[in-house]
């Protein structure tokens, strides 16, 4: 009997373990099947459609498969897909999806992303979106992006998928009307992702000096927070204060802002930034306050501010041409408390075996936002801004809440731990560990006796490595 149990203990823990892919702590384990689907509208050029076949073979994944489509069917094909996944009953290591198609037609990509993020078969793995945007009419051949993604993926298999494709937007981005295009990446992943088909947790590889932001010149932050009637805020102020000034960071604080007052500031910062005598190297930018039901930031006043227009506003500033501007948002962007998504057998056969915690909805997602044939049209880049060397940290998903108690908030008390520990290690490498940690986390908010999970958003287009330590 005793052996029985033995060996039902030890298979049952094996099933939940598979239900979380990350299997090491900080790393996806993507052993499991990795399937890889290609939606192409009828305009999308042949050899574009190779290139991508090829990259996804070198990446490992068995499952290859390739179907054209009007844009309008785009989402009934995901369906579809979405089915098939769940009908295989067993985990699955990884899914790549890639969506292809004019510039300007795929408009609502995140439905798309949700339909899949849904996917009981895929809870706890990574999911990949690769949205390329192709210009009509413009050359049959695949641009920069998609040559050195699949020049990067065969001579580099042991990096990180985010190590890699920081390497590719440098390679990518190009100058154009005055602006820099860059392809953006926007992250929720909670661990190292390597697809190569080798032993991933090897030796990370050592960086180049061209690789890496030069940060020798000054830093200068800026934080704008709003601690009236924000229990705790303060608190974030003062450990964010500390970190950034272990890192060498020229601080100016502003507390309770009007919704004026974030844009009259942002000019004044970038300004003195512009008159300085002395080069700038990297800028941090700390936005704290509360979030109207679309994402916009609330000033003191109870008046809306929209942050892209605030990090439009850096972007012009000329002493930060070619350097990293960061962006931390800790502000809710919506009224959604996510429950997560958590195992499908009985709870009390889950807590018997101390299953993974649930999953927030949001989590394990990659999307990446590029041209195909390398140009500066943007059609698919989130936000208004494509400009590069930009790094925007969001405290919670898209239309979710960002959670905070009189200790600090989730986000910028993790951040602070983390960076302090290792701050010689790479910022979205770090971010991703922040966010694996935030994501564990279970939540109760003011309003609400449930647990409830939280998931930050890291949207990317650095085109080097970028370390803080002083």
């Amino acid at each position: 009997m005793a052996f029985l149990v033995s060996g039902t203990l030890r298979v049952a823990a094996q099933i939940a373990d598979a239900q979380d892919s990350l299997g090491r702590k900080g790393k996806y384990s993507v052993q499991g099947p990795r399937v890889a689907l290609t939606l192409s509208s009828p305009e999308v050029s042949v050899s574009t459609v190779a290139l991508l076949e090829s990259v996804f073979q070198t990446l490992g994944f068995e499952s290859r498969q390739r179907r054209e489509a009007s844009v309008q069917d785009f989402l009934e094909e995901l369906t579809g897909f979405r089915e098939q996944l769940d009908a295989h009953r067993a985990p699955m290591g990884c899914v790549l999806v890639a969506l292809v198609a004019p510039n300007g037609q795929l408009r609502q990509p995140q439905k798309l992303v949700r339909e899949l993020s849904g996917c009981e078969a895929l809870r706890g793995c990574p999911k990949v979106f690769l949205l390329l945007s192709s210009a009509p009419g413009a050359s049959p051949k695949p641009g920069t992006f998609l040559t050195g993604l699949s020049e990067l993926c065969g001579r580099c298999p042991h990096w990180s998928l985010l190590q890699l494709l920081t390497e590719v937007f440098g390679r990518t981005a190009g100058e154009s009307s005055g602006a820099t295009y860059c392809p953006v990446l926007q992250s929720s992943l909670r661990g190292a992702l390597c697809l190569g088909d080798v032993e991933p947790w090897g030796p990370e590889p050592e960086p180049s000096p061209s690789a890496q932001y030069d940060l020798s010149g000054d830093r200068a932050a800026l934080f704008l927070a709003v601690i009236r009637d924000r229990p705790g805020a303060q608190r974030d102020v003062e450990a964010l204060g500390g970190l950034c000034q272990t890192l060498g960071f020229e601080t100016t604080l502003r507390t309770d802002p009007t919704a004026q007052a974030f844009q009259e500031e942002l000019a004044q910062f970038q300004e003195r930034l512009d008159t300085r005598r002395s080069p700038v190297s990297c800028a941090l930018v700390a936005l704290m306050a509360h979030g109207g039901p679309q994402g916009q930031l609330l000033g003191a006043d109870g008046q809306e501010v929209q942050p892209e227009a605030l990090v439009q506003e850096l972007s012009r500033c000329r002493a930060l041409r070619g350097c990293p501007k960061i962006f931390l948002l800790q502000a809710c962007r919506g009224g959604h408390r996510d429950a997560g998504m958590g195992p499908t057998a009985l709870p009390w056969f889950w807590r018997w075996l101390r299953a993974p915690p649930a999953t927030p909805s949001h989590a394990d997602v990659l999307q990446i936002y590029a041209d195909a044939q390398g140009s500066s049209s943007g059609g698919f880049t989130p936000g208004s801004c494509d400009q590069a060397d930009i790094l925007r940290v969001y405290a919670a998903a898209e239309g979710c809440v960002a959670y905070r108690d009189e200790k600090g908030s989730d986000f910028i008390q993790t951040l602070v731990e983390v960076l302090r520990a290792t701050p010689e290690g790479d910022l979205l490498e770090l971010l991703t560990e922040v966010n694996r940690q935030v994501c564990e986390l279970d939540v109760r908010g003011p309003d609400c006796s449930e647990r409830r999970k939280a998931c930050l958003e890291i949207r990317s287009s650095l085109r080097r490595r970028l370390c803080l330590q002083a």
